[in-house]
């Protein structure tokens, strides 16, 4: 018998980037930001698709928003969309969504780009750093990392990282 108290996920459409330092392929120091709203929660840039929005598109107009270029290129993209949902005290303020689904892309950061996080009262981030891609897991918030380690897994696969 089916059980009918269950409810349907609702998740948010989402691209994320694992943003690579220019020094990208001898050197790989991946971009990880921690967030203003959730403390010591650090992460990738991503965000949200708009309506009618395709990923690409997206991917661009978040990097600009979110660390203030994109100056970019795209060196892969996850083959599929992975999801996540939200610990108890972020998904309250997100409803009506439970999670987000993401298109991920690893992408480097071209030569003399500029980052720029300050965006005064609409900051997402506090503050930056480029660490060892094989550091990253002490510093990124505990529940995006299931979904990180499956990311890099393949990444690191297909021998990109």
């Amino acid at each position: 018998m089916e059980d009918k108290t269950k409810k349907k996920k609702h998740y948010r459409p989402n691209v994320a980037a694992i943003v690579m330092s220019p020094k990208y392929p001898a050197t790989c120091d991946v971009f990880i930001a921690s967030r203003t709203d959730v403390e010591d929660a650090w992460q990738f840039p991503q965000g949200g698709i708009d309506k009618g929005e395709q990923p690409k598109e997206a991917l661009f107009r978040e990097l600009r928003e979110e660390i203030g270029t994109d100056a970019i290129e795209i060196i892969a993209e996850y083959p599929e969309w992975v999801s996540y949902d939200f610990p108890p005290a972020i998904a309250e303020k997100m409803k009506p969504y439970d999670g987000q689904i993401q298109r991920y892309y690893l992408v480097k950061l071209k030569q003399g780009a500029k980052i720029n996080i300050s965006k005064g009262k609409d900051a997402e981030f506090s503050q930056y750093k480029f660490v060892p891609i094989g550091k990253i897991f002490e510093h990124v918030t505990y529940f995006k990392r299931t979904v990180y380690k499956q990311v890099l897994k393949y990444f690191r696969k297909e021998g990109y990282i």
